[in-house]
This record gives C-alpha cells, structure tokens and sequence, in this order.
C-alpha cells in the first residue's frame, strides 16, 4: 500500500472534490456502476496545505512534524476509502516572511485548513495570512503566549508554554532540585517559557540563574563556565532548538559542571538526536510524547507505529506524534463540518472548537475560544547509555523510573 497523496504546489490541478462517474446507460453500465458504488460513489477529495520548514535550520523538527501528518492522512484515506485527504507541502525555510508566502500559495491552491509551522516566529505571521485568507491553521509549533491573544478565530495548537512549564516544573519537583540555571534563547518562543519556567520554579521553592544567549551563538563554554563556577546549580534547563542543544552539551562536556541533571524542552527527545550525538544524550531528559522505542497502549498508537515504519523505515518521534495527533483532529473535524454542510460556509473553526477528545497521544485535546488546548502537559522522558528513551514523568505515563543524579560524562 502507497502513502498518502502528497502534492507540492504546481503539481497538479486544484479542487475540492471529484464525484464519480455520473449518467452510466445501458444495463452493462449501470452493472458497472454499482459494482463500483462502494468504492467511488460520492468520493471527496480535500485539499490541506503543509507549512513547514523542510530544509534550513529546523529542517529536522519540520520533516518530523511533516512526517505525522502524512501518517495521519495514509490512515485517514484507509479507513474512509470514499474520501480523501491529499496533502500540498510548501517549504517554508523557517524564515517568517516565506512562511506568509507560502499560505499565500496554498490559499491560491484551494486548500480547505492549513497545518503548520515549526516555531512561533513563522506560525505567528503564517496564521495572520491564513485568517486574512479564511483558512483554519492548525499547529504544535506556535507555543508563545502571544499566538492566542491576536483575536484570530481561526488560530488552533494543541501544545503551548503553559503546557512545557508544567512538564519541567514537574520533573524538577519529583527529582528533589533544590536549584536550576536556565539557558535560554531569545527568541521569542523559549523567552517566554524562561520566564515561566522561573516564575514556577521560584513558586515552589527553587533557586533559579538565568542566562540568554544569542541564537547565532557558537561557543557556549563562556556561558556554561558561568554556570559552573558562579551558579553551581543541581541542574540546568537548555531553553533552545537542536543546534543549541549540541553546543550546549558539547561545552559542558568539556567543562563538566557539577550538576545532577539537565533537562530540554521540544526537539530535543528523538531517536535521531541520539544515533547522531550518541555522547551528549545519556541521562538528559527531554519532553515527549511515547517511550523509545514505543510501550503502545492502545490500537491507535499501533497503527501509527507501523504506518510510520512502512512509510519512512525507521522509528518516530515527539514531533512526528504530536503533529499526527492535530492532524488526526483537524481531518476528522473537516469531515464532520462537510457532513453538516458547513465546511464551504467557514464551519470548520466552529466545528475544531467544538471536539472535545480524551484519548490522544498527549491526552485530553479540547480547544477554548482562543483555539488552545488548555489541557496540555508536556510528558518529559530520560536517555539511557544506550539511546533508549524511557518515559519518567508524570508518574502515571512512567515507563521507567530516572537515573538521578545522572548526566552525560
């Protein structure tokens, strides 16, 4: 079996729907027809554009997160033969004024919502160009605080700061943290979850060091210096994206300051961070979604397993399941709006806002009337030595129980 119908703009003519062959004649026809009737009869074809970062900076997080949408769509199509969800992709770069451009092409391309993008910088102006274009834009990646308080009815994600705060705020606390140096980027993203993550921790009790850093920074030995002969924090939260991350831990391999932990919150977890820095990741901990490899609960989660498998060969990761779990509720909800025939009359915001569902991959998804998912918390899991990932926080979704203190060298 072929993945999902996949188009990049250009390819291929637009349209919302295709119904079947109509006006058969002749008794051989009409036989035909009817042969035929469970397969094509009133078959729709929905178009949903793709913005994201497919090469450059966050390529990595992009193709992942692009990666649980199209295993989203493969189960999608297989089980509802008659309709069908074809996806158009355009690459965004990571660069915010391409972001606007390409919902500007997909809106050109008839495309009914648009999924996207990998970070707040581009989901903030790609979702103000989606609105002006009556287009619902669903993400993971748009977490700023600011993302749902333009007023935008169109805007839904279903992680946000809030959500990272509790995930990190809740680990420290189980592992006894008396005191943490958080290492931020400013951009605007992960400043925001600075000043959270600080506000929270100091609520509890905790000690907190903040330290910005440029995100076109190279060398973080200075900085990781400061937290090891000023700070000397228990642990330390790497506030970034990838590339920091690698910097960040090759510094403090080198400099080995005495901490007992170090913990990440997106696009830090993943099978490829560990087969491609297998030295920076033992004992670190990362927010997530399932263990690695995956302890499935339920059919639905075996299901994606395996499509992913069969479509890509090799294991999935946080961002891949989370973008599945929206794409999953946006197909879902633009199926329902069709059947209440309200989907080509702007019904598939009312109809996004009105799911209410308990049993994703990152627990309850319902959305307020500012499109957030109120109810997210982000799961936080631990490297093993051997690039296993195991689940440790919260104590119900546990797979394993934390190395503490633990860190790479």
């Amino acid at each position: 079996m072929t993945g999902p119908r996949t188009q990049h703009v250009g390819i291929g003519k637009p349209g919302r729907g295709r119904p079947a062959p109509a006006n058969l004649r002749g008794a051989l026809a009409t036989a035909l027809a009817i042969a035929l009737a469970p397969s094509f009869a009133h078959a729709t074809e929905w178009r949903v554009g793709v913005e994201l970062p497919l090469t450059g900076a966050l390529a990595q997080a992009g193709t992942e997160m692009y990666r649980g949408i199209q295993v989203a769509a493969d189960i999608y199509n297989r089980r509802h033969p008659q309709d069908k969800i074809t996806l158009v992709a355009v690459d965004d770069e990571s660069n915010p004024a391409k972001a606007v451009a390409a919902v500007e092409q997909l809106a050109s391309q008839h495309v009914v919502a648009i999924a996207g993008a990998a970070n707040s910088n581009c989901a903030g102006p790609a979702s103000e160009a989606a609105s002006k274009a009556g287009l619902v834009y669903v993400t993971s990646g748009g977490t700023s605080d600011d993302m749902v308080t333009r007023g935008l009815k169109n805007f839904f994600r279903v992680s946000n700061t809030p959500g990272y705060t509790k995930g990190m705020v809740g680990l420290f606390n189980s592992l006894g943290v008396k005191s943490v140096a958080i290492v931020y980027s400013t951009k605007d993203a992960t400043s925001d979850l600075a000043r959270q993550l600080d506000t929270a921790l100091k609520a509890q009790g905790v000690k907190t060091f903040l330290h910005a850093y440029d995100p076109s920074i190279s060398d973080f030995k200075p900085l990781i210096n400061k937290v090891k002969l000023q700070d000397k924090p228990d642990a330390m939260a790497m506030l970034g994206y990838e590339n920091d991350y690698v910097g960040i831990l090759r510094a403090s391999r080198v400099l080995k300051p005495d901490l007992k932990a170090i913990a990440a919150p997106w696009a830090f977890a993943s099978p490829k961070m560990a087969q491609s820095f297998p030295d920076l990741v033992p004992n670190v901990y990362g927010a997530t979604v399932l263990s690695s490899p995956a302890d499935y609960h339920s059919a639905d989660q075996r299901d994606f397993s395996d499509t992913y498998q069969r479509l890509f060969k090799t294991g999935s990761n946080y961002q891949s399941q989370t973008s599945f779990v929206y794409a999953q509720l946006l197909f879902d909800a633009i199926a329902n709006a069709q059947k209440a025939g309200t989907l080509d009359k702007g019904g598939l915001a009312d109809t996004l806002r009105a799911t209410r569902r308990d049993d994703t991959f990152i627990g309850k998804v319902a959305f307020d009337a500012r499109g957030d998912n109120a109810n997210y918390v982000a799961h936080m899991g631990q490297f093993a030595r051997d690039g296993k990932l195991a689940l440790v926080w919260p104590a119900n979704y546990a797979t394993a129980k934390p190395v503490y203190p633990g860190v790479p060298w």
